[in-house]
């Protein structure tokens, strides 16, 4: 356990010197939200939105930026340079076995996404007047199940690639593709019935985290033919499990 403990503290001081990711993977969803909320436009309801304002119904969507990027990118990468340095097959000779770093990275990783979920939601609140999710325990459920689905999609390229540059080709096209086809890219009013289901169970599940926000908003989700919540969740629990153990079959120390 105090091996533990000092490797999470020794990856949390590296995470903390990769400006980049802290900037786009911790920082960014905020200032994203903050900087769309200066434009009048995004502040007057519509009839569109159900009486909302657009900048009430695009704080999820800003959201999911840092959890895709921290999951499918930055963790993918540290494993695929610790795994080009030889830094996991020296320690997997040593009492440190290279599984704890493997928990260490995902446990810094995970607390990187929840503070930046904190700090949007409160600078939402504060500056934007953005109501925090009204359905909190859902919206716990949405970002955990969601996330979990996202680390295990990040996991298999993790598994595979053999250099940090090639992780980060594979991160940016799932990156790409987690966005645009999970809704974060067009408003769902805009896209083709079947991109629309297919939006509905994509990691993180968008749509559901949508809908644990705001009932109002939830509301326009389901009129544009949403799934069920549950279904939702069930699906995203489905995709962590799956992803997960394809990626534990796949893994490789060197």
């Amino acid at each position: 356990m105090r091996a533990l403990v000092k490797m999470v503290e020794v990856e949390t001081k590296l995470f903390l010197r990769d400006s980049a990711t802290v900037i786009f993977g911790v920082l960014f969803p905020t200032g994203l939200l903050l900087g769309l909320g200066a434009i009048p436009a995004l502040g007057e309801p519509t009839p569109e939105t159900g009486g909302l304002r657009p900048i009430d119904v695009w704080a999820p969507t800003a959201l999911v930026f840092g959890m895709v990027m921290i999951a499918v990118q930055h963790i993918p990468a540290v494993i695929g340079t610790y795994r080009e340095r030889g830094i996991l097959r020296r320690l997997s000779t040593t009492p440190a076995h290279p599984r704890r770093v493997l928990l260490a990275q995902m446990t810094v990783a995970f607390a990187s996404v929840v503070v930046s979920a904190a700090l949007l939601i409160v600078c939402g609140w504060a500056v934007l007047d953005i109501a925090p999710p009204e359905r909190p325990l859902e919206f716990v459920a949405a970002f955990v199940i969601g996330y979990a689905a996202l680390l295990g999609l990040g996991m298999i390229s993790a598994a595979v690639v053999r250099t940090s540059g090639a992780a980060n080709q594979i991160g940016t096209v799932l990156f790409v593709a987690l966005m645009f086809f999970g809704g974060a890219f067009l408003p769902r009013v805009l896209m083709p019935d079947v991109l629309r289901e297919v939006g509905e169970f994509v990691p993180p599940g968008l749509q559901a985290l949508t809908a644990a926000w705001s009932a109002e908003a939830g509301e326009i989700t389901a009129t544009a033919g949403g799934q069920p919540f549950l279904l939702q969740i069930a699906i995203m629990t489905g995709i962590a499990v799956i992803a997960t153990g394809i990626a534990a079959k796949l893994f490789r120390w060197e």
